[in-house]
């Protein structure tokens, strides 16, 4: 029987960076993978839909700019676009695969099995390979990274070519004329952008809410749905899905509305986006006598820590937060809470970044204030509108805004920040850093940002809550917001009074000296 230092078991992101932080402890480590080296992240998640995306937004730009007099000049098949998401795979699996190679024969410390894995005891493994031989092995330590796939809905018939989930999408042959998208989460309204961009299919979208986006906060929900409708796609809000099924070819679907009127729609296709699942069932868990919580494997006290010393859990078997950065953040500080002789600090979830490739892009950190809302939390925010910012006006990009949320009280410490727009990713991580370090917000706004650049309008922001700011939010009142919430209650931090002199009230003395800026 061939002895491990650690056995992770599957190679999706989480996996593979796991493998990889055991060769910096020269650990002997196996990596298990059932299919494809790379897993869910490249082949249909991330990797292959934002390269959709990016194709869909281009495309949209151009034909907007060249269709200015109502004429179409531009087309694409859907053959273009599997073929450019088939050339990012193959060279972020090329990437892949050779680093693997090369690490192997340098050092000798990994292995790659392909196979099915699946636990005989807390320390041993059995993989069942694809010719069906199977194979035990011994791990001191075991790493579950297994991933997840798309929630079907029950009685619903998934052939991943009428009626699909994300892994169906490559099976399309071309555009679909109809499309419902069940699921107005963030894959769900990804898909629904994406396809409305293309400008080839009508696109339906079921919502159980009353609106898209539900756990966001409404201003975003708003600027998005806006905009996919004036794409041309039907939101059905606060709707029941009584049924839907193929019939001749096609797709038929009932839905219910909020006054209790059915409607019955017929559409090409139908792309199911209600969440995923762990992939748990072939680790015979119960095998190595692992808990399981309602939403994955359980996790005890300590985070990745299952309730078995030895075995640990992360990315989206988890069931904690399904994103590749976590995934690869709770592998790595899995690694190292097993071989390092050093204190290792707990993983912190709050400041955890993550983007939603919209219309426009939602980039996001921290609370919302739909979150501080719901547990009372008093706070003070800033919202800077794009239009104000020197860089959007250059790009001809002035939707969108920024929303920094600080503390109430005389630290302001930062609890989050929504961006949407263009670079909205990019001008989110100097408040997760600040985040991170439990800053304020004071050094935000003497740092002396490039100019013209997007994130001048985050500074503004800081600048607004510390009563520095440029322009005044009582001037520009659609534009700019600047006030606290507590007890229910908003109350705007910067008014105007009738001597028409700005006056910034509530805001903490020691920040309003000192500073000749």
């Amino acid at each position: 029987m061939e002895k491990y230092d650690l056995c992770v078991i599957g190679g999706g992101p989480a996996g593979y960076a796991a493998a990889m932080r055991a060769i910096d402890f020269e650990k002997k480590v196996i990596l298990i993978e059932k299919s494809k080296l790379g897993g869910a992240g490249i082949y249909n998640g991330a990797l292959s839909s934002k390269t959709m995306w990016e194709l869909s937004t281009r495309f949209r730009k151009v034909q907007e700019d060249l269709g200015k007099n109502g004429e179409r000049k531009l087309d694409i098949s859907f053959d273009d676009v599997k073929a450019s998401i088939e050339e990012a795979v193959f060279d972020r699996k090329f990437q892949l695969t050779c680093h693997l190679r090369i690490i192997h024969a340098e050092t000798n410390l990994i292995t790659y099995e392909k196979g099915v894995a699946s636990f005989v005891t807390d320390k041993e493994i059995k993989v069942t390979k694809e010719n069906g031989k199977e194979e035990i092995i011994y791990a001191e330590n075991i790493i579950i990274a297994s991933g997840s796939h798309p929630r079907k809905l029950p009685d619903v018939e998934v052939d991943e070519k009428i009626i699909m989930t994300s892994d169906g999408i490559m099976n399309l042959d071309d555009f679909p004329k109809s499309m419902v998208v069940v699921g107005a989460g963030v894959i769900g309204c990804e898909f629904a952008t994406m396809f409305a961009n293309f400008g080839k299919t009508k696109v339906y979208l079921i919502d159980r809410a009353k609106r898209i986006l539900p756990f966001e906060d409404e201003d975003i929900s708003a600027l998005i749905s806006k905009n996919m409708e004036k794409e041309g796609v039907v939101i059905h809000r606060k709707t029941n899905l009584k049924r839907i099924e193929i019939k001749n070819g096609m797709v038929e679907y009932e839905i219910e509305n909020e006054d209790g009127k059915t409607e019955v729609i017929i559409v090409e296709k139908a792309l199911l986006s209600v969440g995923r699942v762990p992939n748990i069932k072939p680790l015979n868990i119960e095998n190595a006598g692992v808990k399981m919580s309602k939403r994955g494997v359980h996790i005890g006290d300590v985070d990745t820590r299952t309730n078995i010393p030895n075995i640990y859990a992360v990315g989206d078997v988890s069931g904690r937060m399904p994103l590749v950065n976590v995934g690869e953040r709770e592998a790595r500080h899995a690694v190292v809470m097993m071989f390092a002789d050093f204190p290792v600090k707990p993983i912190n979830y709050e400041n955890v970044s993550t983007i939603m490739f919209l219309n426009p892009v939602v980039a996001s950190v921290g609370a919302n204030e739909k979150m501080l809302r719901e547990k009372n939390i008093p706070y003070r925010i800033a919202k800077v509108d794009y239009s104000t910012i020197a860089r959007a006006i250059s790009m001809g990009k002035p939707e969108g805004f920024f929303k920094l949320i600080v503390s109430d009280d005389s630290e302001m410490k930062v609890l989050g920040m929504r961006a949407v727009g263009t670079h909205a990713s990019a001008a989110i991580q100097t408040i997760a850093l600040l985040m991170y370090m439990k800053k304020g917000i004071d050094e935000l706004a003497h740092m002396i940002h490039p100019h013209p650049s997007i994130v001048e309008g985050v500074q503004e922001a800081a600048r607004m809550l510390l009563g520095k700011s440029i322009y005044k939010s009582a001037v520009f009142k659609d534009k700019l917001k600047c006030y606290k919430w507590r007890d229910g209650v908003s109350t705007p931090l910067n008014i105007i009074d009738d001597d028409k002199r700005i006056k910034y009230e509530d805001i903490a003395s020691h920040y309003s000296k000192g500073h000749e800026d």
